[in-house]
């Protein structure tokens, strides 16, 4: 084990009351990124979008899982699939961004593809060791959760249990699963993954790095940690006496739960936040110890909100975004200093949602481990 793996390790045993965060190098580290993206990150259950995002049979849009390429498309039996990206013949891509189709065909030779990923035609392929039955297209792990689809690259990876229905019973009342899509953008970020992860789930800066997006609804002070468990985390942004609730919502919802934004992750690598009528989501992809690629998509409920209401605010999340964004990426540079050590974090209100993170860390690793002493 490294002394990285050691530190981990170390410092989610601390008290409750003494959390303290990770050294620099645990987000600037090749190599370990390099162990994360062979266990932990291979392992997990990834959010890859919604599923109203691909609707009828055909859809489809394609996302980069570490070293997969990836096709999630909807078949005709309405079924949502993710396909290696990846013709059986050579190994060209097929498709690229997002669309309908009937057929996938390759642009190399044209082997042609149906929606589940069978192999349709295959021209000139005469030789007596061809097998079409053999040539379809590989088809990864799929879970449906609250209308999101996950994927995990591990063929033996346990889907999502009773491990998490605190999570599930506090997102009921708003109808998540019900919401629609009305917006989806991509972009490249230069910060470690575990960066995105431990600032969006934190309302210990919403006042002092979003001042006017945020602070005036979702201030420091009134944020509250909530349920938590093996493989999520989640607090609540309460909003001031007095402020308008963010839409009517479902109709179980109560004053209360109208009355603040529901900040949730799904390890490792899945950041949300739910109101009454508004759901945003960031899908991280790691790509490397400094780079990753974020997909953040926005839902509505039902037709809460008209068309002015949902342009202004994807605007404010885009400011938002844009915010972190530049505190995480000056933040990346300075992690690589040699006094880049552990400090120490704030209460459980305000941070105790990155020692949640940090435990499941340090659990995913110990349990990776302990076959090895075992062996040993």
């Amino acid at each position: 084990m490294t002394e990285l793996r050691k530190k981990l390790q170390e410092l989610a045993a601390l008290p409750a009351d003494r959390p303290m965060g990770m050294p620099g190098a645990f987000y600037t580290s090749p190599e370990q990124f390099a162990w994360e993206k062979n266990t932990v990150l291979r392992n997990g259950w990834h959010c890859l979008g919604r599923q109203d995002e691909i609707s009828n049979p055909g859809d489809f849009f394609t996302v980069q899982l570490l070293d997969e390429p990836l096709i999630v498309v909807r078949g005709d039996d309405g079924e949502i699939r993710v396909l290696a990206n990846v013709c059986r013949h050579r190994g060209m891509p097929l498709a690229e961004g997002r669309g309908n189709v009937k057929r996938f065909v390759c642009s190399y030779h044209a082997w042609m593809y149906g929606r589940d990923g069978a192999l349709l035609r295959a021209a000139r392929m005469d030789n007596a060791g061809f097998d079409a039955k053999s040539c379809r297209l590989h088809g990864h792990n799929v879970q449906i959760w609250n209308g999101f689809i996950y994927c995990s690259l591990n063929g033996d990876a346990v889907p999502f249990g009773t491990e998490s229905q605190p999570l599930d019973d506090l997102l009921a009342p708003y109808e998540t699963d019900t919401f629609r899509v009305v917006h989806s953008a991509e972009e490249n970020w230069h910060t470690n993954w575990k960066c995105l992860i431990e600032n969006f789930m934190e309302g210990y800066h919403l006042s002092v790095v979003h001042p006017q997006t945020l602070h005036g609804y979702t201030p420091t002070g009134l944020a509250k940690k909530s349920v938590s468990g093996r493989g999520f985390t989640s607090y609540s942004a309460n909003y001031p006496n007095g402020i308008e609730p963010r839409g009517i919502g479902a109709p179980g919802l109560t004053a209360e739960e109208k009355q603040r934004s529901t900040l949730f992750a799904r390890f490792p690598t899945q950041v949300a936040s739910q109101s009454a009528s508004l759901l945003v989501s960031l899908s991280i992809f790691p790509i490397a110890a400094d780079l990753i690629r974020v997909k953040w998509t926005m839902s509505v409920y039902g037709d809460d909100l008209d068309e002015d209401t949902i342009q202004s605010r994807i605007k404010l999340w885009e400011e938002v975004n844009t915010e972190d964004r530049e505190k995480l990426e000056r933040m990346q540079i300075a992690l690589n200093s040699q006094h880049a050590q552990p400090g120490p974090l704030a209460g459980d209100d305000y941070e105790g949602t990155i020692r949640d993170f940090q435990i499941w860390l340090a659990q995913q690793d110990a349990d990776l481990e302990a076959p090895i002493q075992a062996a040993e």
